[in-house]
């Protein structure tokens, strides 16, 4: 049968992703304005990031896709099926990629991925690298998806860029990708692909070889990693009132207010 086939010109092949569905209208113009933005940014020394959550992991010994040189007929033995250990739970890896330092930051959840654990991410990423690279920030641009813990109408994620924003004394301005297009957001291609490729067969059986295998990731082009694991809880279903979020001091931009927006410090009258 496999060489009838091969003689009328059929191969095994995959699938490939390429079918994006419905493009909004509004995607080319946004994608320049993203544009604009990171060059206006990184022209006057400012940080940019690109931020997301990668997708949870179960944690325990369990398949991890891929494979890796190991001595001949010695395979690393896993659970057949991957049904959660409730004791080990999953982890949430947040990644925060600086397209100017080509360096990343991933915190570790083990509770929820919500918009308090994005921006506490950010946090992180800042007290631990971003300040003492950018000494002189006055502003921070952050790209990032536009639905999940940081997506464009979530309430609490504007909220607690505010907390942010009033802690660091300086705004910050928001760009989302349009509906359809994350995999445009570089912290997926620049950091999370690179983290897939380092632990590709390797069992994540606990959250320190998680963090582990994290920081261990470079590449030739001198990407540097650093990450740790946030262990606090963050609850979901926390609604923001009216009035908090009236008191939430946000800029709409001229283009597409609801995608591009800027957080500045909180009026002191």
């Amino acid at each position: 049968m496999s060489e009838l086939l091969d003689e009328m010109g059929y191969s095994l092949q995959a699938n490939r992703k390429v079918t994006e569905g419905r493009q909004h209208p509004d995607r080319d113009a946004q994608f320049k304005h993203i544009a604009a933005q990171i060059a206006k940014f990184t022209s006057a020394g400012q940080p940019v990031i690109s931020v997301d959550t990668k997708k949870k992991e179960l944690v325990g010994d369990f398949i991890n896709r891929g494979r890796e040189w190991q001595p001949c007929k010695t395979p690393i033995p896993v659970h057949v099926h991957d049904f959660e250990d409730k004791s080990l739970g999953k982890a949430i890896p947040y990644g925060v990629y600086d397209l100017s330092a080509n360096e990343g930051w991933v915190s570790i959840g083990i509770d929820h991925d919500t918009a308090q654990f994005a921006v506490a991410s950010i946090h992180a990423w800042w007290c631990a690298m971003g300040k003492r690279r950018y000494a002189c920030a006055h502003a921070l641009l952050i790209t990032a998806d536009g639905g999940g813990s940081n997506g464009s109408r979530s309430r609490l994620w504007k909220l607690s860029l505010q907390h942010l924003v009033d802690r660091l004394q300086f705004p910050i301005c928001v760009c989302h990708y349009p509906p359809g297009t994350s995999k445009w957001n570089r912290v997926e291609h620049r950091l999370f692909s690179q983290i897939a490729i380092n632990w590709r067969a390797h069992p994540l059986v606990n959250v320190e070889v998680i963090v582990e295998l994290i920081r261990n990731t470079h590449t030739d082009t001198g990407l540097y990693v650093r990450a740790r694991l946030d262990k606090r809880h963050y609850p979901i279903g926390i609604k923001v009132s009216q009035p908090d979020f009236d008191a939430i001091n946000i800029e709409p931009a001229m283009f597409h207010g609801d995608w591009n927006y800027t957080i500045k410090p909180s009026c002191r009258c």
